[in-house]
């Protein structure tokens, strides 16, 4: 047996992985000759060296680690699985729905452009009109006296315009029209604004202040 193949034979001759006969050649030559038997000598001592440092126990934390690892590795692993599945699911989509897209979109413009121009509104025109739904004026409740709200008015009757606050109470007046005796009734005309009561008008469905025109059918002034 030559040197150089017994030097190689000496790590497996270590482990007790050679034949029988490896072992018997090995064993001769190493008898034989000084330079190989140094070198087995060395390598032996040194197996023995790291034999003698025992078993070093694993840190607490290293399953957990190795856990935690594995975990990160199977998540990236699902994670490029599921990222793959949906590029070739996109690339497969896009392949069908641009002619599809470019058709819908030619439709919906189409259509866009009839509906603007059957629905097109109407000129508009400008109005000093309150919208009703937004502004109500004030609506008579209670009075102790014939009171009208507008409407017939008699050659007699006495019609005030009243400015009614957002609580339904008369703050002022002013005499539209009546007899000619008219500003003899204001005394009692204003007996009867304090016990009229109102509605107050509303202005986006919240109580405010706003005016009304009131009839006065029977004023009787005494004395």
């Amino acid at each position: 047996m030559k040197c150089m193949e017994a030097k190689s034979l000496f790590s497996p001759y270590l482990d007790g992985a050679l034949t029988g006969h490896q072992m018997r050649h090995l064993s001769g030559h190493i008898a034989s000759c000084a330079e190989c038997s140094r070198h087995y000598r060395g390598l032996r001592q040194t197996q023995q060296m790291i034999a003698g440092l025992g078993k070093k126990q694993a840190p607490p934390e290293l399953a957990l680690r190795l856990r935690v690892a594995l975990s990160q590795e199977i998540a990236a692993g699902r994670q490029r699985n599921l990222n793959g599945m949906l590029v070739r699911f996109q690339d497969a989509l896009n392949g069908i729905m641009v002619p599809a897209t470019a058709g819908v979109v030619s439709a919906i413009i189409f259509f866009g452009l009839l509906i603007g121009v059957l629905a097109m509104p109407a000129p508009l025109r400008a109005s000093n009109d309150v919208p009703t739904m937004l502004y109500t004026p004030p609506q008579l409740k209670d009075s102790q006296f014939s009171v009208g709200l507008g409407g017939n008015v008699n050659a007699d009757a006495v019609v005030v315009e009243a400015y009614v606050d957002a609580n339904g109470r008369i703050q002022d007046y002013r005499i539209l029209s009546g007899p000619k005796d008219a500003r003899d009734y204001v005394p009692e005309l204003e007996n009867m604004l304090i016990f009229t009561e109102f509605h107050p008008a509303t202005a986006f469905g919240r109580p405010t202040s706003g005016k009304t025109v009131l009839s006065f059918s029977m004023v009787n002034v005494k004395g």
